[in-house]
């Protein structure tokens, strides 16, 4: 049985948003994720933290997602931080060298810590 997928957002004060996600971001719910991203950024975030750490499954599309919301808020001229718990998460960001692109932090504190 797959974890189900959630997505939500806040913005924590003047420029900095937080998306949280949870269960198995793939094809289907990385739209969703998309949205949360583009959403917050509309709504006035140049910064953002992305918590992945009750992710239990990412793939390639997911991956997108969030190289596009990387591309969406350094034009705006942010940062993108993302919290990567799982071992599934830091697996594909490893693989696929993304963690070398993205700042990945091993708690939501830590990556809030660097704005």
């Amino acid at each position: 049985m797959s974890a189900e997928f959630d997505a939500g957002r806040t913005m924590l004060r003047q420029g900095l948003g937080l998306v949280t996600v949870s269960g198995e971001v793939d094809i289907f719910t990385a739209p969703r994720l998309k949205d949360q991203i583009v959403a917050l950024i509309d709504e006035g975030a140049t910064n953002m933290v992305v918590d992945l750490s009750k992710v239990t499954f990412i793939d390639s599309t997911a991956l997108g997602v969030l190289i596009g919301g990387i591309k969406r808020v350094h034009i705006v001229g942010g940062e993108l931080v993302m919290v990567a718990q799982s071992r599934p998460v830091q697996k594909i960001l490893a693989i696929t060298g993304l963690d070398k692109v993205f700042v990945v932090c091993a708690t939501r504190d830590e990556a809030l810590a660097t704005f």
